[in-house]
């Protein structure tokens, strides 16, 4: 830490190391000067501001050292939360304040030139609503629901995604950014894209489990997803498909055809698409996953039933993957969340994951609802703008323009 760079410093003041002038000298073991030269930099950025210290921390009645704060709100982050039927968009600061929001049909099967042109009106008409300009957009979060490629941002064989495979997201989003927010910089807007369960879980541990260093969310909606966070960070494999747990074999459902291909998938049998099937079947007209969820919401009891047998069947995978992961939270979200869902879960998990890897683990269910993934897009952006290596290089290109 002795050469800290501009971007370093901003990094110990947002996770609250060091919060003044003295305490990053002290931290970093910099000079009074090449600090004060350093925070310059992130002062004409606008990215820092001062606020009076408090008294308290002032014991001997001197004045308080003024606080550095990272301002939230000196840019914005452009995000979208994509369902199969459904997306939901919104202009968020970079504290995560939600500062415009809309949500409407949009189905994902009409492909991603239609449905990433059809975003960035949506975004064109939010940032007419808060009065900001394109200039304030510092990047664009994209949750997608399926698989993805961190380098490249693409999604690489998404079974509810057609015509997206290896299709240039970022790239097609920038286009679309031009077209109907602004050209000027679009070519440079960072596009940031990740699958919707990995965002889900980004923002609820951080947001109300911080100090979990194992923590697992499961969606059940449309498919079946996990997103996993170990010591802050999101796991994702070698290329992205970590938590796809929705096509584990289940051995004794050989005939349910699923629509990666394949057969006896957890999805095909337990997903939200499976028990708006099983329910139309029955003879209650049921047309996605959030139609099962309204038949919950009344206690229609062929859903009961059916939620409670499809929690019940992931529990079951649950109970491998509890024992695999250890662990301490394990989230429940998506379209079946709820009493039945969850009983079934529990029923199976606990009967057959060992008693070690469950004795501190804590079942819950979500905390940020509909707005997981967008909260989870916004934090994706901002952590990826303003670490130290990224945030070095814009404050060199800033310089030099």
């Amino acid at each position: 830490m002795n050469q800290a760079s501009a971007g370093h410093l901003l990094r110990l003041i947002r996770s609250g190391q060091a919060t003044t002038r003295g305490e990053l000298q002290r931290v970093t073991g910099l000079s009074r000067s090449t600090v004060g030269h350093r925070l310059d930099q992130l002062f004409r950025a606008g990215w820092l501001r001062e606020t009076a210290g408090d008294p308290v921390d002032a014991p001997t009645g001197g004045r308080p050292s003024l606080r550095l704060e990272f301002d939230a709100s000196h840019a914005v982050v452009l995000c979208a939360d994509l369902e199969t039927r459904h997306a939901r968009v919104a202009v968020l600061d970079l504290g995560g304040t939600t500062l415009a929001e809309h949500s409407g049909a949009l189905l994902i099967n009409q492909g991603p030139d239609e449905v990433l042109d059809r975003l960035a009106q949506w975004f064109a008409l939010l940032l007419e609503k808060t009065g900001l300009g394109a200039d304030a957009v510092c990047g664009i979060g994209l949750s997608v629901p399926g698989p993805v490629d961190r380098a490249s941002g693409r999604v690489l064989q998404p079974p509810l995604m057609p015509g997206w495979d290896r299709y240039p997201v970022p790239e097609r989003m920038r286009q679309a950014f031009a077209a109907h927010v602004s050209e000027s910089g679009a070519d440079r807007m960072p596009v940031l894209v990740e699958n919707d369960a990995n965002l889900m879980a980004y923002a609820e541990q951080r947001r109300g489990f911080p100090d979990c260093a194992a923590f697992l969310l499961i969606k059940v909606s449309t498919g079946i997803g996990a997103g996993v966070v170990v010591d802050g960070e999101m796991y994702r494999g070698i290329d992205g498909a970590a938590g796809d747990i929705g096509h584990i074999r289940l051995s004794d459902h050989p005939y349910a055809l699923c629509r990666c291909g394949s057969y006896g998938c957890l999805a095909a049998v337990a997903s939200g698409r499976a028990l708006a099937e099983q329910l139309t079947a029955a003879g209650v007209p049921t047309a996605s996953g959030s139609g099962v969820r309204d038949q919950l919401a009344i206690g229609q009891p062929d859903a009961v039933r059916l939620a409670r047998e499809a929690g019940r069947l992931v529990g079951g995978v649950l109970a491998t993957v509890v024992t695999l992961l250890n662990p301490g939270v394990l989230m429940i979200a998506g379209d079946l969340t709820g009493p039945p869902f969850l009983t079934g879960v529990r029923e199976l998990l606990y009967q057959r994951a060992m008693p070690r890897t469950t004795a501190y683990l804590q079942v819950v269910t979500s905390r940020l609802g509909d707005r997981a993934g967008l909260a989870g897009a916004a934090a994706m952006v901002v952590e990826s703008l303003y670490a130290p290596e990224h945030a070095d290089r814009r404050l060199a290109d800033t310089a030099a323009s």
